[in-house]
């Protein structure tokens, strides 16, 4: 007996709100430390024709335990960090950050003639992986494989992608936490794609024109949490641009203070007493 491949719907939209982070850097935040979203933590979008919300980037700061993924639309950031890493991205490059036990870096805000929009997202590590080395790398526009069906595109950044018409790419980044899949969706009018999508976590991120997500529509700003199912149905009437991710959950204890993830408060007390007597990256 054949079974129909079944739709994930919308189980709950996640709406973002304003914060400021760094040197008051203006950004539109989603955050769930609280596992209904795990492998990923937060998600932060940047975006502004006002030099006055970023310019001041975000200096230099300490992370354990996570990894981080930028990825830039317009304008770029210059990363440098005590590895010696030192390097820009720009529009449709992106670069991804395994913290592991630790990493001190800076990010700083770059401009185009369309302003600066970006996003990074943080992914919890596995508990194993906490106290791992850290790692960098960058990865260019030019390197990101791309699907295309019926006016609409699918940019992958990582994770393996295929279209119910069977169609596959794979990005570059096959390393992110929880088997993570990251993935950069554009719709002109009319545009629709189809994906084969079983990966127990499943989020939808619309940061441009309204989106239909198996026929219910979701807005700029909203992250919206997929049910179970096989395969992820994503349309536009009017044109729309979306991230869409994929992971499998670790099921672990999450703890959060600052710019630390860990599984237990007496971790985030260790990485406290690291960074401050000078062995946290050691």
């Amino acid at each position: 007996m054949v079974t129909s491949p079944s739709l994930r719907r919308i189980e709950g939209l996640i709406q973002s709100h304003p914060s400021q982070d760094g040197d008051g850097v203006h950004i539109q935040r989603i955050h769930r430390f609280d596992g209904e979203l795990d492998p990923f933590l937060m998600l932060d979008e940047l975006g502004s024709d006002r030099p006055d919300d970023y310019i001041g980037g975000f200096p230099p700061h300490p992370h354990r335990g996570i990894q981080t993924l930028t990825y830039i639309i317009h304008g770029g950031i210059t990363h440098e960090d005590h590895l010696g890493h030192s390097s820009t991205i720009q529009a449709g490059d992106a670069q991804w950050m395994h913290t592991g036990r630790g990493i001190v870096h800076s990010e700083m805000p770059l401009t185009d003639s369309q302003g600066l929009h970006g996003f990074q997202l943080w992914l919890n590590l596995a508990a194993r992986e906490k106290l791992s080395e850290a790692r960098y790398r960058d990865v260019r526009s030019g390197e990101m494989p791309r699907l295309e069906e019926r006016s609409a595109e699918l940019i992958a950044l990582g994770g393996n992608w295929t279209t119910q018409r069977g169609d596959s790419i794979a990005g570059p980044l096959d390393s992110l936490a929880g088997d993570g899949a990251v993935a950069h969706a554009r719709f002109g009018a009319g545009g629709e794609m189809t994906l084969v999508a079983s990966s127990e976590t499943l989020a939808v991120y619309v940061f441009e024109g309204t989106l239909q997500i198996a026929g219910e529509d979701v807005a700029p700003g909203q992250l919206a949490r997929l049910g179970s199912g096989d395969t992820l149905a994503l349309s536009s009437r009017n044109g729309a641009q979306c991230l869409v991710l994929a992971g499998t959950p670790h099921g672990e204890p999450i703890v959060h203070y600052g710019p630390f993830v860990m599984n237990h408060t007496h971790e985030i007390d260790q990485a406290l007493r690291d960074y401050r007597n000078g062995t946290f990256t050691g």
